[in-house]
């Protein structure tokens, strides 16, 4: 059968939001492929034929294929081969000439994805960021510091990936690729029957050679193969296929589907495991040292032998603490001297610098402390070597706890990614559309165009389009419409929904990285990497702080010490077995640990992440954190009419007949007229006519032809039916073939107009038989919608391209005041404008290509799922399930986020403002009270692992489920 609905099937169906926008020169002529477009501004021309002798000159450089150069609009297009010369060249060519180049932009934009390792806090992110942002080469580079991953833009014809991972090692962090472009569709395979690395260079080969393969990486150790391919042209099982028929006479080839762990995954497992090893090493020697430091000596006598002295003033228990300390220092602890070196050299300072100075300055201190009662036969000093081992105990502790909380951010998102089956039922079809076989294979191995059998109860393995079979389906997990959506021959299906009832046979038309709940996932996790404007506070704060805090150590050191060694404070405040010396040692490590810029680091990015997994699981993709941010901010929010406030899909409401003709041939004779016709109106009359027809119980098959069939732009159409004159159109089309319209069909249109109804008369042999009232009908939640908008003290408007009669009666039925009435795209824009120059925060909905000005224009940008692709590239979020109810949703998602997010600050700057204080003894000359450095360690990770958690808080997100009028 074929396919309705079908054109759009290659269209994603949402863009990719990680691509730069960048001027494509038209096309010059088709050549290879691998050919490179480059197009760039030419300054300093002195004359026309200057830019003539150029064009010759690019055009006789080896590699370059064509070039133009225009010397009315002033810039050259240049078509060449990468691999013969690079895009650099042809600007210094350019620039050698005696030319100035403009803005030189490139065709072939790459991106790829790099786990960061070795961040931890903003200074990090910022540093990351900055060393990426210096390749040459590099357009674009954003690092998130919660998620640690990076994403950069660049020109593969200037620099590669390999010296983007170099200049981030350069800054001091690990970096590991994660995804790349040619990512979008790969395979990874292991291969069987390989007896010598001949074999493998042999498949290799093959591989490369076959149509639609852009890359192969072969792991020779481990016998597997990665393939990028082109799903248009080949897919995972014609390169099994392929890589079977290149076996030859003595050796067997086979490849079997290899599913390699999941990198985010595998990163975080190792990161968490890494920490619970250190942490559980660096207890087994600490847990001693604060045992004979702190617990044996109150409890005599079990604690008298750690007093029991070797020479001089040298305790047995100041050796034991010594030894045990040490590698807890030096080995446990190595991680932070390696952060802090990197750090310092960037010039800057973070967490890992604040930690090295205080436990150097405890463990150090120690040291002199036993090499002086070494030497001294009656000096009496206090070791610190347990405020050194138990403050790294205490920080890796915070950091492992950290890591777990971290991880539950992106659960949202890994459900997401988790909800497409492993398994799916291949079909194979005859030529008459008959099932010959059937087989379970893994979803990974589907192809595009493969007949897969969804059966009741199983879930959707791709997207795709159903071709026989009619069932209801539950979208909810990717949409979030609760309500299942009945699919038969001709509707598209969404990979990862659940078939509910009955058998559908699906054609694939989305694979892999194409399908709906991959390009969520991609738009999510750019959303999640993105840096929301209100991180630039916490961004400008984590600059100054390590620096900041390490002066006020200092100045606590110095406070402390001087004002015990002149006898400001009485001396029986010193604490027994310490001098002032110590005592203020213990002040200042006390205040370099508590002050940890890590908190205010994560107070927005984990909120981001949480919020937009929440909101891609609740059917609302929002791209970024600054769309996130604005959306709280909105008081106006400006819809479209048609196909957002509105359904969309014209439908009869009414039919009228005015003749002595029956229902039933007033029917037949709409119904053949109608057929031929292509327009939305016309297919909402012809379905409502064949209602009609089956009401009267008429078993017709066969429905007159029309001939003579023509087609009057913008009033109708006509033809004969039998020996009758049809004519089905507007009061325009009756008036040009001098149909009479009497006092009757008169009143039906005027009270159709009032109510913004298109009315549709039919014309018999010149005398209107019978007339239809059309209406795009009003979406049923738009006015609880504009209501609840109204109860948040936010104005509705409408703009829209249709007349003032149709908006003001729409605006009128769903509470709309103000309407803006026939405005062109542009005009809808500059409306847009013109609120916003009122200062006032606008959102724009809409759905349609005309909307995309003016959802660029706006504050924040909201595009229908269901419209077209050009809107919702345009837009800043997405609502996937096409329900007005999730505006809504999106700001008070956006208003919950925000004040999370302050609640979060609070938590970070709180534990500083009030720690500081209290770690610099503020208390003691009071109450007595200090806070020991191990103590102000605990509570610097707390700081921590209290804002990630609160950031969690948001997985508990409902919506707004009440939307009642206030």
């Amino acid at each position: 059968m074929e396919d309705k609905g079908t054109n759009d099937l290659k269209v994603p169906f949402l863009r990719s939001s990680h691509s730069v926008a960048v001027s494509l020169s038209p096309p010059i002529h088709k050549v290879d492929e691998k050919a490179k477009t480059v197009r760039f501004q030419i300054r300093g021309v002195k004359c026309a034929s200057s830019l003539t002798c150029l064009e010759s000159a690019l055009g006789r450089l080896n590699g370059v294929e064509n070039a133009m150069v225009s010397s009315l609009e002033g810039q050259a297009v240049v078509r060449f081969m990468p691999d013969l010369i690079t895009a650099k060249a042809i600007k210094e060519t350019v620039e050698t000439a005696g030319f100035q180049v403009g803005e030189f932009q490139n065709q072939d934009i790459a991106v790829c994805r790099l786990r960061i390792k070795g961040m931890t806090c903003t200074n990090c992110s910022e540093s990351a960021e900055g060393a990426l942002s210096k390749v040459y080469g590099v357009k674009k580079a954003v690092v998130g510091l919660a998620l640690e991953e990076a994403k950069v833009h660049f020109d593969p014809n200037v620099t590669n990936i390999d010296r983007i991972i170099e200049a981030v090692k350069d800054a001091g962090f690990g970096a590991d690729l994660i995804s790349s472009g040619n990512d979008m569709n790969k395979v990874h395979l292991k291969l069987e029957g390989i007896k010598s690395p001949k074999d493998l260079t042999s498949i290799l080969s093959s591989l490369e050679l076959l149509e639609g393969v852009n890359h192969v990486e072969m792991d020779v150790e481990h016998h597997k193969v990665t393939v990028s391919y082109d799903s248009d042209i080949t897919g995972p099982r014609s390169l099994i296929k392929h890589i079977h028929e290149a076996s030859g006479s003595s050796n067997f080839y086979n490849a079997s589907l290899y599913i390699p762990p999941r990198p985010i995954e595998t990163e975080r497992q190792h990161e968490i495991q890494m920490y619970r090893y250190q942490f559980l090493w660096s207890c087994l020697c600490s847990v001693p040292v604060f045992i004979f430091s702190m617990v044996l000596p109150m409890l005599p006598p079990y604690g008298n032998w750690l007093d029991y002295k070797v020479h001089n003033m040298v305790t047995v228990g100041m050796l034991i603490r010594w030894v045990l300390c040490t590698p807890v220092q030096f080995i446990v602890g190595r991680r932070f001297y390696v952060g802090s070196y990197h750090a310092l050299r960037r010039r800057s300072a973070n967490m890992d610098v604040l930690v090295a100075l205080g436990t150097n300055a405890a463990y150090f201190y120690s040291i002199y402390v036993v090499i002086k009662a070494l030497t001294s036969d009656n000096f009496e000093g206090q070791d610190f070597f347990e405020t050194s081992a138990m403050l790294i105990s205490f920080i890796l502790l915070g950091k492992y706890l950290e890591v777990l909380a971290k991880g539950k951010t992106s659960e949202a998102l890994a459900k997401l990614a988790d909800l497409a089956p492993d398994i799916a039922h291949l079909l194979t079809l005859d030529d008459d559309g008959n099932v010959v076989s059937e087989m379970e294979i893994s979803t990974q191995l589907l192809q595009r165009n493969d007949i897969i059998k969804i059966i009741p109860g199983s879930k959707v393995p791709v997207d795709g389009i159903v071709i026989n079979g009619r069932s209801h389906v539950n979208e909810s997990m990717v949409t979030g419409e609760a309500m299942p959506v009945a699919k038969s021959a001709g509707d598209k299906v969404i990979g990862g929904t659940v078939n509910e009832n009955g058998c559908l046979h699906v054609k694939a038309t989305h694979v892999g990285a194409e399908t709906a709940l991959s390009q969520i996932v991609q738009l999510v996790e750019a959303a999640q990497l993105s840096r929301a404007p209100v991180q630039k506070l916490a961004d400008q704060i984590s600059k100054y702080f390590v620096p900041t805090v390490v002066l006020v150590a200092f100045i606590t050191w110095l406070g402390w010490f001087i004002t015990g060694e002149v006898g400001i404070y009485p001396k029986h405040w010193i604490p027994k077995a310490m001098d002032a010396f110590e005592l203020a040692l213990q002040f200042g490590i006390s205040v370099l640990v508590i002050a940890c810029p890590c908190a205010l680091g994560l107070a927005t990015p984990t909120a981001v992440m949480v919020a937009t997994g929440k909101g891609a699981s609740q059917g609302v993709l929002i791209k970024g954190g600054n769309a996130l941010e604005k959306a709280h901010k909105v008081k106006t929010v400006v819809f479209d009419k048609t196909g957002t406030l509105t359904i969309g899909k014209p439908a009869v409401v009414s039919a009228m007949l005015f003749s002595k003709f029956s229902m039933e041939e007033f029917c037949d004779v709409t119904i053949a007229t109608e057929a031929n016709s292509e327009h939305p109106i016309a297919k909402a009359v012809l379905e409502h006519a064949k209602k009609i027809r089956k009401n009267y119980g008429s078993q017709t098959k066969h429905i007159k032809e029309v001939k003579d069939f023509e087609v009057h732009p913008g009033s109708g159409v006509g033809g004969k039916v039998g020996d009758r004159r049809v004519f089905v159109g507007n009061k325009r089309l009756m008036r040009s073939f001098n149909v009479s319209i009497g006092p009757e069909v008169k009143k039906y249109i005027s009270d159709a107009e009032q109510l913004a109804h298109t009315c549709v008369l039919v014309a018999i042999d010149q005398k209107v038989a019978g007339a239809f009232s059309v209406t795009d009908p009003v979406k049923p939640e738009a006015e609880r919608v504009i209501a609840y908008l109204k109860s948040m003290g936010i104005l509705s408007i409408m703009v829209t391209g249709d007349n003032w009669a149709t908006a003001t009666a729409v605006a009128k039925q769903v509470g709309i005041q103000k309407v803006f009435a026939e405005t062109d795209p542009l005009g809808k824009a500059d409306k847009i404008k013109d609120l916003q120059m009122e200062g006032v925060a606008v959102a724009m909905v809409g759905d349609g290509i005309n909307d995309s000005p003016a959802l660029v224009a706006a504050d924040v940008g909201m595009a229908i799922g269901a419209g077209t692709d050009i809107a919702i590239e345009a837009a800043d979020i997405v609502l996937i399930k096409n329900n007005l109810e999730d505006v809504i949703t999106a700001i008070h998602l956006s208003k919950t986020t925000m004040s999370r997010i302050r609640l979060n600050y609070v938590w970070a700057l709180g534990y500083n403002l009030l720690g500081l204080p209290v770690a610099a003894g503020i208390l003691f000359p009071s109450t007595g009270v200090r806070l020991p450095p191990w103590l102000a360690g605990a509570c610097m990770a707390a700081s921590s692992i209290s804002v990630v958690c609160s950031s969690l808080l948001l997985q508990y997100y409902k919506k707004p489920l009440n939307l009642r009028i206030m």
